[in-house]
């Protein structure tokens, strides 16, 4: 290959290696180093028999990105408040023609599921990525991974129980969630505490990531009736200025970005299933939306 055929191959497939990586990790800056990593690998390697390009990079991927969750498990991080994943845009764009294929890869990019997934090994999430977001054969996998085929399917089974028994249920209908979005918006922005509890699920939960670096509920805020009075407290206090709000794809799914003049303050999304608001997920952590001021 020449220079420029080895990387126009790479580009080609940098969005998938992107996706295994940022699934892997839940962090948009690790998963990135992890691609620029497989570069590195990918263009001083004897490429002369590599006859799969996109298997052998995906391989170099995921492996780089299991070392990479090892590191982070290993130093026993101490997170101040809930923990969600770093906001990710999502475009599937032309790439995705298919609904099915589209809805698989939102959902295991949606903050619910990676949330569910921090709790794998560094294996487990692997293997749960590799074949649930991309749909590589068990064979395939296990060629990745150098484990055996009867092994790797042990984990996937293992993975795949553990994240059906946590993962709360949710619909994915873009439609839906953007329209209960904006009336949740105009609910809590208008302090209409009636209309903001029709919205709300019962048992709806509100997860506030700030990583004690802003202002953010440091524990899950369950309950419509709770959820409802922090949210309208909170628009109440403003505090921030020059705000303006952005509708944008995070996750797989409709997300508002908070802008204070064109510094991004905040973002939260929607889980919604039933007509009813079901989880509010609200990231404030400054570190976790640098990614988004160029958005």
């Amino acid at each position: 290959m020449t220079t420029d055929t080895v990387t126009d191959v790479f580009e080609e497939h940098r969005p998938v290696l992107l996706g295994v990586a940022y699934r892997m990790l839940g962090r948009v800056a690790d998963a990135e180093d992890v691609v620029q990593e497989a570069w590195l690998r990918w263009s001083a390697a004897d490429r002369s028999e590599v006859r799969e390009p996109r298997g052998y990079l995906v391989r170099i991927t995921t492996r780089l990105a299991i070392d990479r969750l090892r590191q982070v498990k290993a130093r026993g991080e101490t997170y101040v408040g809930p923990w969600l994943p770093e906001p990710y845009v999502t475009d599937f764009g032309d790439t995705v023609p298919d609904t099915a294929e589209r809805a698989v890869l939102a959902d295991t990019v949606s903050l619910a599921v990676l949330v569910v997934l921090e709790s794998l090994s560094p294996l487990e999430r692997a293997v749960f990525v590799l074949r649930e977001a991309f749909g590589y054969p068990y064979a395939e996998i296990a060629a990745m991974l150098e484990r055996g085929e009867p092994a790797v399917r042990q984990l996937a089974g293992r993975a795949r129980k553990h994240v059906e028994e946590r993962r709360p249920r949710y619909e994915v209908d873009p439609v839906q969630r953007r329209d209960l979005t904006e009336r949740f918006l105009a609910a809590a922005g208008g302090g209409d505490l009636e209309g903001l509890m029709s919205l709300l699920a019962p048992d709806v939960r509100l997860v506030g990531d700030s990583g004690g670096k802003a202002r953010a509920p440091l524990r899950v805020v369950e309950t419509a009736d709770k959820v409802g009075r922090f949210i309208l407290g909170a628009a109440e206090k403003g505090g921030v200025p020059d705000l303006s709000f952005r509708f944008l794809e995070l996750n797989g799914g409709p997300a508002v970005l908070v802008l204070s003049g064109d510094k991004p303050d905040s973002v939260f999304q929607l889980d919604v299933l039933d007509g009813r608001i079901q989880s509010v997920y609200i990231i404030r952590n400054p570190d976790k939306l640098q990614s988004l001021a160029s958005v």
